[in-house]
């Protein structure tokens, strides 16, 4: 009688292993599938981050005399560079889109680019400093990726564009039961959530307007039908396995006794 339950029990991990395991056609999978040989893609569709409210933007700003640049930039604590402590202060998009600038005081930002605000600022300057050299950089840009990827998560960007390959690269890809062909971006514009779903199997992706992602967008990758399958028969099979075990231990322990 054990060994027919050891049998049994056999079985059943097979035809588990059976029911999770699925075939992936190569449709379901492989990326820009309808790219020829040597086939070349324009990509027009460049993006460009803008700064929106609640931003954090970091404003260097240097030039031949550091005297006179010094009033253009902030660090904590007092006494500006030639303090002990020199850690520069970021600045912070407001409800109305403004930074609190020195010296010139109230600067919208909300809607321009780093090289707009670059711009601008070195119009402004240009009674106070001889060619001013302005860096710009946003703090908080930042990506999520989550869903049916290998390692779903958050991760901060160091330049001023991402495509959505690279954000998906940063999470590992997707995992073999990630649905390649739907993928939805979640973009806000101030307090307004927009939908996008982009197909990474077609080389038409890069025309996509959210190909390239702005700061804090969030990627997500939906299970296919084999996961959630599996996902739904996850705790089915914990208590299969659970009562199967149960009644091993009670078969074992009847063989015992006798």
């Amino acid at each position: 009688m054990l060994k027919n339950t050891k049998g049994f029990l056999f079985y059943f991990l097979v035809l588990s292993i059976f029911v999770f395991t699925s075939c992936a056609s190569r449709k379901q999978v492989v990326y820009f599938q309808d790219i020829g040989n040597f086939e070349t893609l324009v990509n027009t569709n460049r993006s460009v981050s803008k700064f929106k409210v609640d931003d954090l933007v970091s404003i260097h700003v240097s030039s031949l005399n550091p005297e006179a640049s010094e009033p253009f930039n902030l660090y904590r604590g007092s006494g500006g560079v030639s303090s002990s402590r020199t850690e520069p202060v970021d600045y912070l998009v407001d409800e109305s889109g403004e930074i609190d600038f020195p010296v010139i005081g109230k600067l919208k930002i909300e809607g321009l680019s780093p090289e707009d605000l670059r711009l601008d600022l070195r119009n402004r300057l240009a009674e106070y400093l001889k060619d001013p050299i302005i860096n710009i950089r946003l703090q908080n840009f930042t990506v999520t990726v989550l869903g049916e990827v290998n390692r779903p998560g958050t991760y901060p960007v160091n330049g001023e564009q991402i495509s959505i390959l690279e954000a998906l690269g940063f999470a590992g890809d997707l995992t073999i039961r990630g649905v390649r062909n739907n993928v939805l971006v979640i973009r806000d514009f101030n307090g307004t959530k927009v939908y996008t779903r982009i197909d990474l199997t077609s080389k038409k992706m890069v025309d996509s307007p959210v190909y390239y992602l702005t700061q804090n967008d969030v990627v997500y990758v939906e299970p296919n039908k084999s996961g959630i399958t599996a996902s739904s028969l996850d705790q089915r099979a914990s208590i299969a396995i659970s009562i199967i075990s149960v009644l091993i231990t009670s078969t074992v322990i009847l063989i015992t006794r006798r």
